[in-house]
Parts: structure tokens; sequence; C-alpha cells
């Protein structure tokens, strides 16, 4: 028990403690290290974690052998050199499968949708490595199916339905590719060299679409067209340098799409058509008034927006996109030196022409597309329509032919019909009638939705993990 003089002396040291904290509270100043933030002289890191992590856009590079080939095909970029997603391949296909198909090669690829392009017997797609979590872009032979190289880069991505989506545009002395999380980047298709990349994140405020990156590039006159859908709508991007050479602004705040631009000629002006979440654009491709809005309409602007533009000869341009959007038919028209734009006609699910993820083909005069599952009785098949009749719906693959969210391409006059299980279909490519040849299943996988490709007589398709090359030559 403590003495009364023992008391009293903690008494007065308990007084003395609070008096000295009392006056250090008094004097204390808790903002005398905090200054005003200066950008670009805080030290943060160029992202954050949220964004990807730090990222050095083609840091990495892997060799792994040469090749000597004489194969000469080409398919450039998304859907082909016409943008149509008909192959121009003279080659003739088969009509069957015969016993079974000739697969050729396969490779492992990491989660997701992307599609390659080929050049002169190169396959090269933009994958996703998830041992080193890094955006890589790999160079197969279309041949052999052996890896010759892979450039890449770390990101730090979590899957969302896939990861990867992109399929990269090409040309002789370039090869460009957008990541998962907007990374632009830029190498030789030829030794795989880095040349530049950039960051349309973190330079262009562009948004990351919901389930990332779709949107695919296209080289012209050896310039990239990009839509950041931030700071700038649209843009080009001079190959050789990385500069960007013209700028479309973006007034209304339209943010980046799955959707990927496409080229138009109307009346003999060039012009870039774009659906972004928020309207359809219309961008001058040339001359003085290069990068700037022609037109644009707000009259279709659902929240998700996967398929791309599909643009007739005619000054006409047709969208659709999925989840009960329907599609939307308008009309270009110009008066002196001004354009504008008219909606001709809207459509629901099952009234016309809808997709949720693949364009549709124009072929023939025609339309042709699979209906999603808010179709009614006509979800998940095979149509063709007259663009020109109010998209009256001619035909559909019945209900013996049913497919999922997969692709399908023209090829010496067949369509190839994916389905999401990793069945394919021939079928005639006719306006007439729905004329069913044969159908094999290729892979064991799911979500085969990337799009197809067909060059030097082989056709190249993939589910969410593999990649395969199959020979559709005709003997």
């Amino acid at each position: 028990m403590l003495s009364k003089r023992s008391e009293k002396g903690l008494i007065l040291l308990a007084v003395v403690v609070a008096t000295v904290l009392f006056v250090y509270w008094l004097l204390y100043n808790p903002v005398k290290d905090i200054h005003a933030s200066i950008p670009g002289m805080d030290n943060r890191p160029k992202e954050s974690e949220s964004s990807g992590g730090k990222v050095k856009i083609g840091e990495g590079f892997d060799f792994f052998k040469e090749l000597s080939t004489d194969l000469k095909g080409k398919w450039v970029q998304f859907r082909g050199a016409n943008s149509d997603n008909i192959s121009a391949d003279q080659t003739k296909l088969i009509n069957s499968w015969g016993n079974r198909p000739k697969i050729d090669w396969q490779v492992e690829l990491g989660e997701g949708h992307a599609a390659p392009v080929v050049y002169n017997g190169k396959v090269y797609v933009l994958d996703y490595d998830e041992v080193k979590k890094a955006d890589a872009l790999r160079c197969f032979s279309l041949e052999t199916g052996e890896e010759l190289w892979r450039r890449w880069y770390r990101v730090r991505i979590k899957r969302n339905h896939g990861i990867s989506r992109t399929v990269p545009a090409i040309n002789d002395k370039y090869l460009i590719t957008i990541g998962p999380r907007c990374h632009v980047m830029c190498t030789d298709p030829n030794t795989g060299d880095f040349l530049w990349g950039i960051d349309l994140v973190k330079d262009y405020m562009s948004e990351i679409p919901f389930w990332y990156t779709g949107q695919c590039p296209i080289i012209v006159d050896n310039i990239a067209i990009i839509a950041p859908g931030g700071s700038s709508l649209l843009m080009g991007v001079d190959c050789a340098t990385g500069k960007v050479v013209w700028e479309t602004p973006n007034p209304d705040g339209w943010k980046m799409s799955h959707s990927s631009v496409m080229p138009m000629n109307f009346n003999g002006k060039k012009m870039w058509v774009y659906a972004a979440v928020g309207g359809i654009v219309g961008v001058s491709a040339e001359g003085d008034d290069l990068g700037e809005i022609l037109w644009k309409t707000k009259d279709f602007a659902p929240s998700v927006v996967a398929p791309s533009p599909i643009v007739f000869g005619n000054g006409k341009v047709y969208m659709t996109a999925g989840y009960g959007a329907g599609g939307i038919l308008l009309q270009v028209k110009k008066s002196g030196n001004k354009y504008s734009v008219e909606t001709l006609q809207k459509f629901k699910p099952k009234d016309g022409i809808a997709s949720e993820q693949q364009t549709p083909i124009l072929y023939d005069g025609h339309m042709f597309s699979i209906l999603p599952k808010d179709a009614g009785g006509l979800r998940n098949r095979f149509v063709c329509v007259d663009p020109n009749d109010s998209q009256k719906i001619l035909w559909d693959s019945g209900s013996a032919h049913r497919f999922g969210l997969g692709p399908y391409v023209v090829a010496d006059g067949k369509f190839f019909i994916l389905k999401d299980d990793g069945t394919i279909s021939i079928a005639k490519a006719t306006s007439k009638s729905f004329q069913f040849l044969d159908k094999a299943k290729i892979m064991d996988g799911h979500d085969a939705w990337g799009p197809l490709v067909v060059v030097d007589g082989r056709l190249l398709m993939r589910d969410d993990k593999h990649m395969v090359c199959i020979d559709v030559r005709a003997y």
C-alpha cells in the first residue's frame, strides 16, 4: 500500500506529464511537412497497383529460332485487309471434313480470345503469360507452329471472362498491338525489336473497358489508327517514331468501347467510323480536315459495345450490340462541304440483325450474323438479311444448327462458323438459303470466341486456352 508521500509524488508527476503534453499539442504543426503536389515532381510510380503496376512496355524479349518459308499469304488486321472478314486467299478449300480434320499444330495460350494476324508464313498473336504476369506478343511459324520469338512486358491483370482480346495490325515494317490495359506497343515484325510504346490510360486518360481492351488497331500508310476515348477520341500515330501526328477532340467525353475503328469511303471522302461508349462518330481520314469530326450521333449509345460498325457503299452504316440493344441503320449525307447523319431505323433484337460480340458480315449485298440469346425463337441461329429492306430476315440456320458467341468468316465461297464449344461448321456462302455442308469438333475447350483467320489454305481458330491451325486445302 502506497504512503501519502508516494501518492503525492505520483500525482505531481502526472500533472507535470500532462502539462508537457498539453504544451506540445499547442505548439505542434501537423502540416509542416506537407507540400503542394507538383505534377511530375512527386516521385510516384507511373501506374498504381489498381491499374496493373508499374509497366515498362516492351521490356523483355525471348528468341527461339529463325524461320525460312515460301509462304506469302497475309491477314494483316482484324477482319482482314479490307475490314470485311472475307478471305482474299484464292486457294480452293474443302467442302467437308472427311474422316477427320487435318490439324497441323496446336499451341497453348493464356486465357483469352485474342486472334492472330499472319504475314509471309509467320503468325503473330498477343497473349498473356500467366507465369510471368506479362502481355506477350508471340510469333509462330504458320507451317509448324514452332514459336520463333516473343516480346513481352509485365503487367498485373486479373481474369475477367478471359484476358487478351485484341488482334494486332501489321505491315512490312511495323507490328502494332493494344494490350488488355490499353498499352500500345510497336515492334519490328521481322526481328521482334521494340520500337515504341504508349500507355493510353496514363497519357490520354483512357478508361479501360469493363472486359479489358477489345479494340484492334489499324495501320494505313505507316500511321497507326487508335481510339483512346479519353482526352482524344481518335488519333493517328507515326509508326516510325511513335509521335502522334493528328488527334480528334472528345468534347462529349465518350469512352473507349470494345469496338474497333472501321474505314469508310463516302462520295470519294475517306473517313473513320467508330462506335464509342456514348455514340457513333465519323472522322476525316485525309485532307486539310484530317482528324476532324465530320458527323456524330448519340442515337445508339448502349453501355456495352463489342461489334464494330458495318459500312455500306452508299453512305449507310449499321451498328448493333448485345444485351437488348438491338441495332440501328444510319445514313450519312453531304450538303456542300458539310456532313450530317440521320437515323433511318432502329431495330429490336428479334426484328433484324443483332450481335453480342461478333461483327456481322456484309457479303454479296446481304448481311449475315448469329443472333443473340435475346432474339426469341431465332436465338443463336445464323441468319441472312436484306439490309435494304428493313432488315427483313430472309433465312435462318434452323433449330438443328444453333451457334453461340463464336466467330464466322467467308472463304472460297463458304462460311466457316465456329461454335462456343470448338465445333466448326461449313456452309455455302449464299443469300438463297442456309446450305449446310459439314461440321467437326476440333477442340474440347470452351468460349471459342476469337475471330477466325483463313490464309495460305490454313484456318486458324482458338478457344479460351489454345490456338489451332487446320489445313483446309482441297486436294
